[in-house]
């Protein structure tokens, strides 16, 4: 089983930074793409960066200069660095991985996880 554990939200004022963490664990082959989402209250989760294997990185419009999306294969760890904090970047934050499996002989066909998702609260 994989799993994805999200770390380093909170609140933060205007202007603020904060970074958050994505580890991911469990029985793995190799992992693809990983990617931040996010969701406001009232609102569509919507895509925010992502990051392929190769560390080619591409961002939606409103965060471009100001998130910063990175991993560490070692660690199988995606980070945002998000500085430059505005009210509306407030929503819940969730990791997302395409992660190809290991059953002990072979690996398994990419499947797509996700984080238990983690606040991020930016007060004006």
């Amino acid at each position: 089983q994989v799993q994805l554990v999200e770390s380093g939200g909170g609140l933060v004022k205007g202007g603020g930074s904060l970074r958050l963490s994505c580890e991911v664990s469990g029985s793995i082959f190799s992992i693809n793409a990983m990617a931040w989402f996010r969701q406001a209250p009232g609102k569509q989760r919507e895509l925010v960066a992502v990051i392929t294997s190769g560390g080619s990185t591409n961002y939606v419009d409103p965060v471009k200069g100001r998130f910063t999306i990175s991993r560490d294969n070692a660690k199988n760890t995606v980070y945002l660095q998000m500085n430059s904090l505005k009210p509306e970047d407030t929503a819940v934050y969730y990791c997302n991985a395409n992660v190809l499996g290991w059953n002990g002989d072979r690996p398994l066909d990419e499947s797509t996880y996700w984080g238990q998702g983690t606040q991020v609260t930016v007060s004006s």
